[in-house]
C-alpha cells in the first residue's frame, strides 16, 4: 500500500445504501440545483450542464447536497445525463458509513508541505504578503459589532485554512521538496524516475513535518502550518466603520478604502491571512461585511462555502443559537498530504513526458513558452475588459457546450485558440503551425482518489496547467461566420483537454511537488497566454448576504510591484443579473511583452469568435459526438461525423 492509499483510508467510509433516506432526493436535487444556478425551476429530466452549469457550481451542488442528507460527487453532477438519473445514483449521508468523514481522524493541524499554487506563488516574487482576494456582502439590517466577531470566529475555527501561518511570509515557499532525496544543488541522489509513492511520500498521512524543524521551514523553504481552532482572535481582525451618513452612491468608495488599508495588514508570518470590515449603516438599513484572505487561503469556490456560512450563521443567531457551521469532511492539511504523496507516484511520474512535449517551443506568437523573469510587473494601464451582452451569453454558456457534451470552458477555449490564429495570421501566412499554447487554470478539487469530499474545504485548490492546442489551418473566414469551421474546431478543443489526466493537476506537482521532475519542466519556460474562467455570479440581489453592488467578485488583488505570470492573461466571468447573463472578460499584459493595441485586438477577435459560436448553436446539425463521448475505441472525429451524416436523426 502506499503511501497515498494510506492516507486515503482515513477518509474511507466504507459502502452505502442503496436508499437514501431522503423522500424525494430528485425533487430535493432539483431545488439545489435550481437554487444554485439561479432558475425557477429544474425538471427532473434536465441535465445540470444542459441547463449551463459548470464544475464550480457543481462543486455547490455537491457541498448543499449534503446537508439535505445525499451524497454525490461532483463528477456524477457533470456527467449525469439527467437529475432523475444523478438521484437514482445518490447516496445516503451517514448511512453505511457513506460521507460520515474518515474511518480514524484526518489531520487538521500542524505544518504541511506546500501545494504546489502555494509554490508557485512564492517563486512568483514581489509583493506576494498582500496577495489577495475578497467579497463584500450585503449585512442584514441590525447586524452589530459583536454579531460580526462571532461569525467571524466560526468562520476561523471551521476552516482550518483561515489560521494558516507561514514561517518567512509567503515569498519565502518554495516546492520541490518531494522526491527520493536531493543534494545541495537539488540533484536526485537516489531512487527511480518510476518508484510509485510508497518511500518518496513516507508519513505523508502523519504529521506532515518530517525534515523541518521548529519553526515550520526545511531546506527548502517556508512549510506551512495550522495551529488548532481558537488560536486566532477574531475580534482583532475586524474594523468596525458607521456609515449612517454615507449614501448609496458614496458607499463602494469607502468600502474599497478600507479594503484597501485591510490588505495591508495581512501578514502570513504571523497567521493573519484574514481581515474584515464591518459597515455599518444604523439599525434600519442594510450595512456591508467586507471580507479580505490572503490568496494563500481562498479560491473562487471557497467563496462560495464562505458565503453559505455566513448565512447559516446569521440564521442561528437570529434563532438564538451559537452559530456552527456544517463540518468540513476533508481537512485542508489532509490534501496537501495527499497531493504530496501522488506527486511522486508512478501514475504522475508517467506524465512528464505529456508536459515537456507540451512546453516545446514554436516561433509563432502565442503558440511557445517565454521567461517569466523578464516579463513586466502587473500595471493598471495595462488592462482591458470588454463584456458580451445576454443575447450572446445566453447561447454561448448554455446551448453552445451542450452541443458536443462539453462544458463552457471548451467553448470559450474555443473561441480563444481560433482568434489567436486570426489575429496572427496576416503575420504568418499560411506558414502558421496552427499551434496555440495556453495555460490555463481550474478549480484544483480533482477527485484524484477515492474517499475525498472537497466541496466544504475551504482554500487555495487552483491547478495551472498548460494545454496545446494543434489546429491546423483552418478557414477562419467560416469559423467568423460561425459555419461549419467553427463546430469542428470546438470538438477538436474539447477531445484535447478531455485527453489530459485529472484535468491537468500533474502538471502542478511534478513541476512543483516533486525534486526529480521540477528543475526540467521549470527550465522549458511558461507558456505566454494565461486563461482563467472563474464561473458563474449573481449579480443584482438585493437579499441579506448578497454580493454588494460595486465591487468585483474575489478578483486577485495585490500591492503594486506583482510581477506578471503571463505575457497576456485573460480572466473572464459570467454575471447573472436581471437582464440576462453576461459574459465580462479582463485581460492584463505586460507592457515589455506586447503593445496596447495588438492586445486589444486580439481581446476583440476573441469576443468576435465567441459571437461565432452563439450564432452557431442555432444551426441545424451543430450537434454531435466526439471520441471520448462513445465506449467503442479506435473511433476517430471522422468516423463519427460520417455515422452521424448516414443516421441522422436516428442518432
Amino acid at each position: 500500500m502506499t503511501d497515498l492509499d494510506r492516507a486515503t483510508t482515513t477518509l474511507a467510509g466504507g459502502g452505502a445504501d442503496g436508499g437514501t433516506g431522503v423522500p424525494d432526493p430528485a425533487g430535493t436535487l432539483c431545488v439545489l440545483i435550481a437554487d444554485v444556478l439561479g432558475l425557477a425551476a429544474v425538471d427532473p429530466g434536465q441535465s445540470f450542464t444542459g441547463l449551463g452549469g459548470d464544475s464550480i457550481q457543481a462543486i455547490q451542488v455537491v457541498s448543499r447536497a449534503r446537508p439535505a442528507g445525499l451524497l454525490v460527487t461532483t463528477r456524477e453532477v457533470l456527467r449525469s445525463e439527467t437529475v432523475a438519473a444523478l438521484a437514482a445514483g445518490a447516496r445516503a449521508v451517514g448511512r453505511s458509513g457513506a460521507g460520515t468523514g474518515p474511518a480514524r481522524p484526518a489531520r487538521r493541524f500542524g505544518s504541511f508541505a506546500p501545494t504546489p499554487i502555494m509554490a508557485w506563488l512564492g517563486e512568483l516574487g514581489g509583493p506576494v504578503d498582500t496577495y489577495n482576494q475578497s467579497l463584500v456582502l450585503r449585512s442584514p439590517a441590525g447586524f452589530g459589532a459583536e454579531d460580526a466577531v462571532r461569525v467571524v470566529q466560526a468562520l476561523l475555527d471551521t476552516h482550518d485554512i483561515l489560521r494558516l501561518r507561514v514561517p518567512g511570509g509567503a515569498g519565502a515557499i518554495r516546492g520541490g521538496a518531494v522526491g527520493a532525496g536531493t543534494d545541495s544543488t537539488g540533484a536526485a541522489t537516489a531512487g527511480a524516475a518510476g518508484e510509485d509513492a510508497g518511500e518518496a511520500g513516507a508519513g505523508a498521512a502523519g504529521a506532515g513535518a518530517a525534515g523541518s524543524d521548529s519553526t515550520g521551514s526545511d531546506s527548502t523553504g517556508a512549510r506551512p502550518l495550522v495551529p488548532p481552532p481558537g488560536s486566532v482572535d477574531a475580534r482583532a481582525l475586524i474594523e468596525h466603520v458607521e456609515a449612517g451618513a454615507v449614501g448609496d452612491e458614496e458607499l463602494p468608495g469607502l468600502v474599497t478604502e478600507r479594503i484597501r488599508a485591510a490588505r495591508r495588514l495581512l501578514a502570513p508570518a504571523e497567521g493573519i491571512v484574514l481581515r474584515a470590515v464591518r459597515v455599518d449603516r444604523g439599525p434600519a438599513r442594510q450595512g456591508r461585511l467586507a471580507l479580505v484572505v490572503h490568496h494563500l487561503a481562498v479560491d473562487g469556490v471557497s467563496w462560495r462555502i464562505l458565503q453559505d456560512d455566513l448565512r447559516s450563521c446569521w440564521e442561528a443567531l437570529a434563532a438564538g443559537r451559537a452559530p456552527e457551521p456544517a463540518p468540513v469532511p476533508t481537512p485542508f492539511a489532509h490534501w496537501a498530504d495527499l497531493l504530496r504523496a501522488d506527486a511522486t507516484s508512478g501514475r504522475r511520474m508517467a506524465e512528464a513526458v505529456r508536459w515537456a512535449d507540451t512546453l516545446r517551443p514554436a516561433s509563432e506568437p502565442l503558440g511557445g513558452v517565454c521567461a517569466a523573469d523578464r516579463l513586466d510587473a502587473e500595471s493598471a494601464v495595462n488592462r482591458h475588459t470588454l463584456t458580451l451582452p445576454p443575447e450572446v451569453t445566453g447561447p454561448l454558456l448554455t446551448v453552445a457546450p451542450g452541443l458536443v457534451n462539453g462544458t463552457v470552458n471548451d467553448v470559450l477555449l474555443t473561441g480563444l485558440a481560433l482568434a489567436v490564429l486570426a489575429w496572427r495570421r496576416p503575420d504568418t501566412g499560411d506558414g502558421d503551425g496552427g499551434s496555440v499554447l495556453v495555460d490555463i487554470e481550474g478549480h484544483g478539487r480533482e477527485e484524484i482518489t477515492d474517499g475525498v469530499d472537497l466541496s466544504r474545504t475551504v482554500g487555495w485548490f487552483t491547478t495551472m496547467y498548460p494545454v496545446r492546442f494543434d489546429l491546423g489551418l483552418p478557414d477562419l473566414a467560416d469559423a467568423r461566420a460561425g459555419g461549419p469551421t467553427v463546430g469542428a474546431v470546438l470538438r477538436q478543443v474539447k477531445e484535447t483537454l478531455r485527453a489530459i489526466p485529472d484535468h491537468g493537476i500533474g502538471h502542478g506537482l511534478l513541476r512543483h511537488g516533486n525534486s526529480r521532475t521540477g528543475p526540467g519542466l521549470a527550465a522549458l519556460g511558461i507558456p505566454e497566454i494565461g486563461f482563467n474562467y472563474l464561473g458563474r455570479f449573481p449579480m443584482g440581489d438585493t437579499a441579506d448576504w448578497a454580493a454588494a453592488p460595486g465591487h468585483d467578485f474575489a478578483l486577485d488583488d495585490a500591492d503594486e510591484g506583482l510581477p506578471m505570470a503571463h505575457a497576456v492573461e485573460v480572466n473572464a466571468a459570467a454575471h447573472e443579473g436581471p437582464d440576462g447573463l453576461t459574459l465580462s472578460a479582463t485581460w492584463t499584459w505586460a507592457g515589455n511583452a506586447y503593445p496596447a493595441d495588438r492586445v486589444r485586438a486580439l481581446a476583440d477577435e476573441w469576443f468576435a469568435m465567441l459571437r461565432a459560436l452563439a450564432h452557431h448553436t442555432a444551426l441545424p446539425g451543430a450537434a454531435g459526438l466526439t471520441p471520448s463521448d462513445v465506449s467503442l475505441t479506435g473511433l476517430s472525429q471522422a468516423d463519427l461525423d460520417a455515422f452521424e451524416s448516414q443516421l441522422g436523426d436516428l442518432l
